[in-house]
């Protein structure tokens, strides 16, 4: 074998390992190296996988009206999602530290396996509790599809080159959000729901095929491994009660509710208990030392702020466009265009001069500040916002969260050891979605709540039967004058309520990047693409 590790094949990633000598003194000013033609093809295969993930759900949300239809079940209709979130949320942290165990190879390659049975199950669901349970499923197996990409990418190809790949993953983001519904409703009225579950199976399929074909990693010496079975059950536990918090506060039970503070003091209680035993145990889950590292706290604190202002964003910009813009369903998928384009071509520009220069402090802090604006500008839409106006608001926040999205990702796994790449990165995932869990929740008891006190004080009694219900353009056309335009009024109050507290929320992620310490990106040279490779950290000055 080439000590250059310049052929093709199975030699290009799984040769890395003897290429360590290369790797353990990185040269931080090297112009980055194209990568072999087998690493792109294992990207690619990585990018189908975390297409699956990411496109699932928004697939899903437009077969829900079918499903109940069919199904019956509409009081648990909620548990649909809350099921797969709960799942994918508590198994987040576990499958990053399995694979650092026992290899990522095979611990993402069985995460695969289990979304795909899940899948299968899902569409052959009889009735609503069969669906739910299966979702689960689903979502077990989902929580090991974004960890295994990232941490699979962080083994494969240096911080420093990894930057000139952002682009590839805001794209596929990108792809999901806006094609996601479009093919769920395509799927839905041609093929019926089922399919809506059974189209991951080819998409499944291929990402196995070329990663079992392709990626070659040398295998864990699992001898000395020992999992933390007492940590992995206090984390679940953890996490369960808080998305179960955020789920139903407000919605389900009142927030002062005997439900809602059980959950809470459960919650703390159990993740008290894990910090405890992660201090002892002799492979935590989530090993506290990467906590004291400055860059890798701040990127989990940017990194959860992110998730609470995008998914808020997703969620109420298309029912804002809708109700009070007059958009179709499926327009109102597109008209996010705007953001999404912005974030996919900030990212990617990013990524760029990332790759280039090494440096990487300013993204994070043009990124909270664009956020931050972003938010403020869509505060201020209203009734008579035009489409145009809201769109180039759109842009400024998907700029803002271009900057952000895989800089947080990148700086975090740079501020580890490569020991510790599937643990760091299943906590800068959890912290995103924990993050996304409470944007929704929050911001949307906010918007509930504003759109009922603006009906009831501007239509009266009349409009109880709209303080609840969500309107598309089609059935605002049907009420009166009067009554469509109240609501109108009380969706553009509800929204304004939400985007300001999201920009509130930015503020201190915009507070929080100044305080990231600009250490130099591994790379120059090839990354060690082995799980038993050297640890090349200690080669590099470290944050403190």
């Amino acid at each position: 074998m080439s000590p250059t590790g310049n052929q093709t094949g199975k030699g290009d990633v799984a040769g890395a390992a003897d290429r360590a000598d290369t790797a353990e003194k990185p040269d931080l000013v090297k112009k980055a190296e194209p990568q072999p033609r087998s690493v792109r093809v294992v990207l690619l295969a990585l990018m189908i996988a975390m297409l699956l993930a990411m496109l699932d759900n928004m697939i899903i949300g437009t077969a829900m009206p079918t499903i109940v239809g069919e199904l019956g079940g509409l009081a648990h209709l909620s548990w649909v999602v809350t099921a797969y979130t709960l799942a994918t949320a508590a198994s987040t942290p576990i499958w990053g530290k399995l694979g650092d165990l026992y290899g990522r190879k095979g611990v993402f390659l069985t995460s695969i396996v289990i979304f795909l049975i899940g899948s299968v199950l899902s569409g052959m669901a009889q009735d609503m509790s069969q669906l739910i349970g299966f979702r689960a499923v689903q979502g077990l197996g989902a929580g090991g599809l974004m960890v295994g990409v990232m941490a699979i990418i962080g083994d494969l190809i240096p911080p420093r080159e990894r930057g000139r790949y952002q682009g590839m993953m805001a794209g596929v983001m990108a792809l999901a959000m806006i094609g996601g519904p479009l093919v769920g409703g395509t799927i839905t009225d041609h093929l019926g729901w089922r399919w809506s579950f059974y189209i991951n199976l080819p998409l499944g399929a291929l990402a196995l095929v070329m990663i079992t074909a392709v990626l070659h990693l040398p295998a864990k010496d699992r001898s000395q491994a020992k999992v933390d079975y007492l940590g992995a059950a206090l984390l679940t536990v953890g996490i369960t009660s808080i998305v179960l918090v955020t789920t139903w506060g407000g919605t389900e039970y009142a927030w002062g509710s005997a439900m809602i503070m059980e959950l809470i003091a459960i919650g703390v209680a159990a993740l008290v208990g894990f910090v405890v035993v992660q201090t002892k145990a002799p492979e935590p889950i989530m090993p506290l030392h990467i906590f004291r590292n400055r860059n890798f706290t701040l990127m989990s604190v940017i990194g959860f702020l992110t998730g609470f202002v995008m998914f808020g964003a997703v969620l109420f910009l298309p029912l804002y466009q809708q109700s009070v813009q007059g958009a179709s369903a499926t327009n109102s998928g597109l008209l996010l265009l705007p953001m999404l384009l912005s974030m996919m071509v900030v990212s990617l520009i990013a990524g760029r001069v990332t790759t280039n220069s090494g440096k990487y402090k300013i993204f994070p802090i043009m990124g909270g500040g664009l956020m931050v604006v972003g938010l403020f500008l869509l505060a201020q839409m209203d009734t008579g916002t035009s489409q145009l106006t809201s769109g180039i608001y759109m842009a400024v926040l998907g700029a803002g969260m271009g900057f952000l999205m895989q800089i947080t990702m990148l700086v975090a796994q740079n501020s580890v050891e490569l020991k510790d790449m599937g643990v760091a990165s299943s906590s800068a995932t959890l912290f995103r979605t924990l993050g996304s869990s409470f944007g929704v929740a929050i911001m949307g008891a906010l918007f509930t709540s504003r759109v009922q006190d603006e009906m009831a004080a501007q239509a009266g009694s009349g409009a109880a039967p709209l303080q609840s219900a969500q309107l598309d353009a089609a059935s605002l056309a049907k009420l009166p004058e009067a009554m469509r335009e109240a609501y109108q009024q009380a969706v553009s109050s509800g929204t304004h309520a939400a985007f300001t507290l999201g920009a509130a929320i930015a503020v201190l992620g915009f507070v929080a990047a100044f305080f990231v310490k600009e250490v130099p990106l591994r790379g120059g040279g090839p990354a060690p693409a082995s799980d038993a490779a050297p640890d090349v950290d200690s080669k590099v000055p470290q944050s403190a």
